[in-house]
C-alpha cells in the first residue's frame, strides 16, 4: 500500500487523475503521517463499530478507519476524487464511497441502509467553511451515534469546548454542548497539510448525551434564542433579543427579573441552563409571540 501522506506519492497521484486543489472546496491533504492513526485510535473504533467519514480527500484517513472499523462509509462531494479514492482504498472491502453531500443526503436512509445493528462514529476533517453546519445537522437530525471526532480550525476547536458562561463561547458552542459533552484531544499544526492552510487544526470528539444536558420546551425557539444572543455579542442580551427576535423589552425584563438573571447580562455570561430557562418561560407565558 502506499504512503498517502508522502508528498511525492499526493503529486503523482493527483497529476494522473489530472486533480487540482478546490479552494471553494476548501481541500487540503494531510500529509503528517502520524495524525490519521492518532484520530482513528482515538475517535472511539470497537469491533462492532462502523464509521461516517465526511470529506475524505484522497483516503489517508479512510485507510486508517477501514484497518480498525467493521465499514466504513466515506460521503465526498467531488466527483474528481472517486476514481483516486477508488485507487487508493483498493486494498479494502469494508469501505464504501459515496458520492453526494453531507448537506443534501438523506442521512437517516443512509444509517438504516448502510449502519443497521451497528454502532456507529464519525470521523471526519471538515473543511473549515463548512464545520459548524455539518456538526449542526448530525447532531440536529439526530442519528444513532456514538460520537463524532473531527479535525477543524484550532479557534472553533476552543470555542466549542469553551461550553457556555466563558468569554470565548458561542452559539455554536451552546448547541453543541445541548447535545454532546466536547472534548479537546489534540492540535495539528499547520505544515501538516498540502497545501498549507492559514491557520492551525485541532482535533475534538463530541460525545453524543443520551438526552440533552437541559430540558426545553421548545428546541426551535431555544436554538433562536442562542442564535440572536449572539449575533451582537457585545450588546445586552436584552437588546440583541430586542432587536434580533423582535421582542420588546418590556418583557424580556420581565423574564429576566423572574429567572434572577442580570439585566446587564451579555450572551457569554449565560450558562446553558440559563439558556434553558429563559427559552422555557418565553415558551410558557408568551406563546402567542411568533418568533
Amino acid at each position: 500500500m502506499k504512503r498517502l501522506t508522502d508528498i511525492g506519492t499526493i503529486r503523482r497521484t493527483l497529476i494522473k487523475y489530472d486533480f487540482n486543489f478546490s479552494k471553494g472546496l476548501g481541500q487540503n491533504f494531510l500529509i503528517n503521517p502520524s495524525v490519521c492513526p492518532k484520530m482513528a485510535r482515538m475517535c472511539g473504533i470497537e469491533e462492532n463499530t462502523a464509521v461516517l467519514e465526511i470529506g475524505p480527500g484522497i483516503g489517508v484517513l479512510t485507510c486508517e478507519l477501514a484497518k480498525k472499523a467493521k465499514k466504513v462509509v466515506a460521503i465526498e462531494i467531488d466527483n474528481r476524487l472517486i476514481p483516486v479514492l477508488n485507487e487508493t482504498l483498493s486494498d479494502f472491502d469494508n469501505v464504501k464511497i459515496i458520492n453526494d453531500d453531507i448537506m443534501k443526503i438523506n442521512l437517516k436512509n443512509l444509517f438504516d441502509s448502510e449502519f443497521a445493528s451497528m454502532d456507529v462514529v464519525v470521523c471526519a476533517n471538515l473543511p473549515y467553511y463548512i464545520t459548524s453546519p455539518v456538526l449542526m445537522r448530525l447532531l440536529e437530525t439526530k442519528l444513532t451515534l456514538n460520537s463524532i471526532t473531527v479535525m477543524v480550525q484550532k479557534e472553533v476547536a476552543q470555542r466549542i469546548c469553551a461550553g457556555a458562561g466563558q468569554k470565548n463561547s458561542s452559539s455554536i458552542s451552546v448547541a453543541i454542548n445541548y447535545y454532546t459533552k466536547p472534548e479537546f484531544l489534540f492540535c495539528v499544526k499547520r505544515g501538516s497539510f498540502m497545501p498549507i492552510p492559514k491557520v492551525d487544526s485541532a482535533v475534538i470528539k463530541l460525545i453524543i448525551r443520551k438526552t440533552p444536558v437541559c430540558k426545553v420546551l421548545s428546541e426551535e425557539l431555544f436554538f433562536k434564542i442562542i442564535k440572536s444572543a449572539f449575533l451582537q455579542r457585545r450588546k445586552t442580551l436584552i437588546n440583541s433579543l430586542n432587536h434580533n427576535l423582535k421582542l420588546s423589552k418590556d418583557i424580556l425584563i420581565n423574564a429576566f427579573e423572574n429567572l434572577n438573571i442580570l439585566l446587564s447580562s451579555r450572551a457569554e455570561n449565560l450558562s446553558i441552563e440559563q439558556f434553558a430557562s429563559l427559552s422555557n418561560f418565553l415558551y410558557e407565558h408568551f406563546k402567542q409571540i411568533n418568533v
